[in-house]
This record gives C-alpha cells, sequence and structure tokens, in this order.
C-alpha cells in the first residue's frame, strides 16, 4: 500500500492526467491544505520533480501569506475525453479555381 492520499480525494480531478505546464493556474484557487495534499501525493506516486517544484513553490508562498486566487476547482478541458466531446464539423473550403494558363497538374489542359 502506497502512503499519502488517494487519487479519489485529491482537490484536482483528473490531476495525474494534467499537463506540467498548466499546473500552477490549476493550484492558484487552492487552500494551503489542498496543495500541502498534492505534495504528499505527487511525492508518493510520481515524484517528477518539475511538478513538485511548481507544488513546492506554491505551497512556500501559501505559507508566507499569499491568498489563493481564481476557481477552486477550474475547468481542465486538455484532459477532457475526446470520445464524450462535440467536435467541430468540418467544412469544405471555397472552390479552387485553376489558373488561366490551364489545369495546374496538366498545363496543356485549358480551364473548363
Amino acid at each position: 500500500m502506497t502512503d499519502g492520499p488517494l487519487h479519489k480525494d485529491l482537490p484536482l480531478p483528473d490531476y495525474d492526467h494534467l499537463p506540467v505546464g498548466t499546473l500552477p493556474t490549476r493550484i492558484h484557487g487552492l487552500e494551503e491544505a489542498d496543495v500541502a495534499q498534492l505534495v504528499s501525493y505527487e511525492k508518493a506516486h510520481g515524484n517528477r520533480l518539475p511538478v513538485l517544484q511548481i507544488l513546492e513553490k506554491r505551497l512556500q508562498d501559501l505559507q508566507a501569506g499569499a491568498a489563493p486566487s481564481g476557481p477552486r476547482t477550474p475547468d481542465t478541458p486538455e484532459v477532457s475525453d475526446s470520445a464524450t466531446t462535440p467536435q467541430p464539423a468540418s467544412t469544405p473550403g471555397p472552390p479552387v479555381n485553376p489558373p488561366s494558363q490551364g489545369v495546374p497538374t496538366n498545363p496543356a489542359q485549358p480551364r473548363t
């Protein structure tokens, strides 16, 4: 059994799937206890140095008096399930007219 909090108890949904680059904005609205929980989870499970550096820096800032700002649980569109997310319909572009000297693939053939 691993030490630290369980994944289901983490303050961020899909924490394990968040890109490292979005982590600072994702944790900005969390309280000190929430960030400490993420640090503990990361040390017990992934132990990724860049992630720990981000989390520990934010924890130090909160301990020094920084206030959480932003939503507590921000949207995470980068980890949404593409099977349930509607995709935009593709639309055809404008018609392509061949140049006046002929069709690009066969210059000897005149335009129709």
